[in-house]
C-alpha cells in the first residue's frame, strides 16, 4: 500500500503544527518532524515519526556514515537528498544498495525523470518516497513509468490540499488493485442471425492513451443489457497498418462499457474520459482516451441471438473492423448468418449508464 507522510514545517508556531499534525492524523500515521519537534508530533497524535533524533521511529539521514550507522544499530532509516543531477541518483541507489528501508527524494528542477530513472533502478530494492508540495505533483510522482512512487512526503500545510493528496494516494491504490484483480467480464456466445448494410451514418473510432494487443477491444452494443466484443485494430493489412490505440466502436448512438459497471454513449465521450479495456480472459483495465473522431462511413447492422435474446449492434462496414470469437477475431466483412461471436449480457435497465437490475427496459 502506497504511503503518505506529512513533512512539518518547522516555521510554524507550536498551536499551528499541532492544529497540522491533529487534523492530519486521520489520514496518516507518519510524520517528518524536527528533532525539537518530536514531543509536540507525540502529543498531537502522531504515531509514527520520521526524525534526525534517536527518539524517532524512522531515523532520517542525510549521509551515508550516519546511515550505515544506524543500520548496525538495528534503526529503521530514511536516507533523503535532493536530486538535482546523476551524481544525487547515484547516491540514491547506493543507499538502496546499503539497505535504506526508505529514501525520501525531493526533485527541485526536473520533476519526472529523475523519479523514472530512480523507480527504474531501485524499485522493489526500498520504498521510494517523493516530496511534494501540489496534488499535481503527487499525482504525477504516483503514476510515474506506470509503477508509480511508493508513498509521498506532503511538503504543505493546507489542509484541504493534503486531503486532495490522500484521495488521490487511495484512487491510485484502487485502479492498480483493479488491473491485478478486477472481477472478469464474463462472456457467452451468440450465433449471428442478420447481416444487414444500411447507409451512410455517424461512426466513432475511440483512440485511447494506451497500446492493445491481439485479443483485446472495447464492449459496444445497440442494447445497453447486450454487447459485443470488438477487437481494436491491432492486425496488420495490406493496406492499412496497425493502430492498436484505435477500436473502430460503431455507430455514435452505441453504447459502450466504462469502469464500475457504468455504460457510456459514444455520443458524449470525449478526450480524458474512461473506457474498459477487455481481453478474451475478461481481464479488464481502465483506459484515458485521446481523441474522439467521427466520421460518416457506410454502417452494418449486425444481429445476434444468445440465451433466447436478440441483441443488436451497428458498426462501419468495412474489412479492419473485427468482432471477437473464442478462436480469435473475425472481420464483419466476412461475417454471415450462422457464425458465432463473443458477447457480454446484463440483466435489468440503465439509469445514466448505471445499472439497475430491478428495472424493466426493452431496447430494440
Amino acid at each position: 500500500m502506497r504511503e503518505l507522510w506529512i513533512k512539518v514545517d518547522p516555521s510554524l508556531s507550536i498551536e499551528e503544527k499541532k492544529n497540522l499534525i491533529s487534523k492530519t492524523a486521520k489520514f496518516t500515521f507518519t510524520f517528518m518532524v524536527k528533532p525539537q519537534d518530536i514531543e509536540i508530533a507525540r502529543e498531537s497524535g502522531a504515531e509514527i515519526i520520521v526524525s534526525a533524533s534517536d527518539a524517532g521511529d524512522i531515523m532520517l539521514v542525510d549521509s551515508f556514515e550516519a546511515l550505515k550507522k544506524a543500520k548496525k544499530e538495528g534503526k529503521k532509516t530514511c536516507f533523503t537528498l535532493s536530486v538535482k543531477d546523476k551524481g544525487d541518483e547515484k547516491k540514491i541507489v547506493s543507499a538502496a544498495e546499503v539497505s535504506a528501508d526508505y529514501v525520501a527524494v525531493s526533485c527541485p528542477n526536473w520533476k519526472i525523470i529523475p523519479l523514472e530513472n530512480l523507480i527504474a533502478k531501485i524499485h522493489g530494492e526500498t520504498k521510494l518516497m517523493a516530496l511534494a508540495s501540489t496534488v499535481d505533483e503527487a499525482r504525477i510522482a504516483l503514476g510515474t513509468l506506470e509503477i508509480g512512487v511508493d508513498g509521498i512526503v506532503a511538503d504543505l500545510t493546507d489542509l484541504e490540499e493534503i486531503r486532495k493528496i490522500y484521495n488521490t494516494i487511495r484512487e491510485v491504490k484502487t485502479r492498480t488493485d483493479e488491473i491485478k484483480s478486477s472481477e472478469r467480464i464474463q462472456f457467452l456466445t451468440a450465433e449471428i442471425s442478420e447481416i444487414k448494410p444500411l447507409g451512410s451514418g455517424a461512426r466513432v473510432c475511440i483512440d485511447t492513451c494506451d497500446l492493445m494487443k491481439e485479443g483485446e477491444g472495447l464492449l459496444v452494443g445497440c442494447q445497453s443489457s447486450g454487447l459485443f466484443f470488438l477487437e481494436a485494430e491491432v492486425h496488420e493489412t495490406p493496406f492499412v497498418a496497425p493502430r492498436p490505440f484505435r477500436v473502430n466502436a460503431g455507430s455514435i448512438a452505441l453504447y459502450v462499457l466504462a469502469p464500475e459497471g457504468k455504460t457510456r454513449y459514444l455520443s458524449e465521450l470525449k478526450a480524458g474520459d474512461e473506457v474498459l479495456i477487455v481481453n478474451l480472459k475478461g481481464e479488464n483495465r481502465r483506459v484515458n482516451i485521446c481523441r474522439v473522431k467521427i466520421e460518416w462511413r457506410p454502417l452494418l447492422l449486425i444481429e445476434a441471438k444468445c440465451q433466447g435474446r436478440t441483441i443488436k449492434t451497428i458498426l462501419q462496414n468495412a474489412e479492419t473492423i473485427r468482432l471477437m470469437t473464442e478462436k480469435g477475431s473475425k472481420s464483419v466483412s466476412e461475417l454471415k448468418p450462422g457464425d458465432k461471436v463473443l458477447v457480454h449480457l446484463e440483466e435489468g435497465g440503465r439509469h445514466f449508464g448505471a445499472l439497475v437490475k430491478e428495472e424493466r427496459v426493452i431496447e430494440r
